[in-house]
């Protein structure tokens, strides 16, 4: 245990976070993601595991250390419904809750809206992410992308 961290946050994920630059993606993804296989092709070429944790939980405890990016319109994106990509599922809305509170910490707003990004787009950009986090959850499209943001100085 480590005091101010949260305890879902492993050595492996920290390891990760605090590689990764400004502007660097991670993906949150739910079991039913292709991760073993997508996060060989990423920059840290493994995966990493949150199992006993939701979606919505990993990305909580992920944004409690990780800074989102300001300089881009949607630091945090998801994955569309197919055949619906203007659906938001209850899973996708409690993510949405999590980046709303950083948004209130971080960066002085209400709201901070996800992009959207389709299904077979959102395989080929997790691809090109620094790391891939496969999380236990079971609820389809539990499938996000957080780009790191910045720590200014003192």
């Amino acid at each position: 245990m480590l005091h101010g961290i949260d305890p879902a946050l492993n050595a492996d994920v920290l390891f990760v976070l605090r590689a990764m630059g400004h502007g660097d993606d991670i993906v949150v993804c739910d079991a039913n993601f292709p991760a073993d296989a997508i996060a060989r092709q990423t920059a840290h070429g493994r995966l990493i595991r949150m199992d006993n944790l939701t979606s919505p939980q990993a990305v909580r405890a992920i944004l409690s250390v990780m800074p989102l990016d300001s300089f881009v319109e949607h630091p945090a994106e998801r994955m569309e419904v197919v055949g619906n990509p203007d659906e938001l599922p209850p899973i996708q809305r409690e993510a949405q809750a999590e980046i709303d509170a950083v948004a209130r910490r971080d960066a002085g707003r209400d709201a901070w809206p996800m992009g959207s990004v389709e299904r077979f787009a959102f395989y080929e950009r997790a691809k090109r992410a620094y790391a891939v986090v496969v999380t236990g959850e079971r609820r389809f499209y539990g499938c996000f992308i957080l780009k790191k943001g910045v720590i200014p100085p003192p």
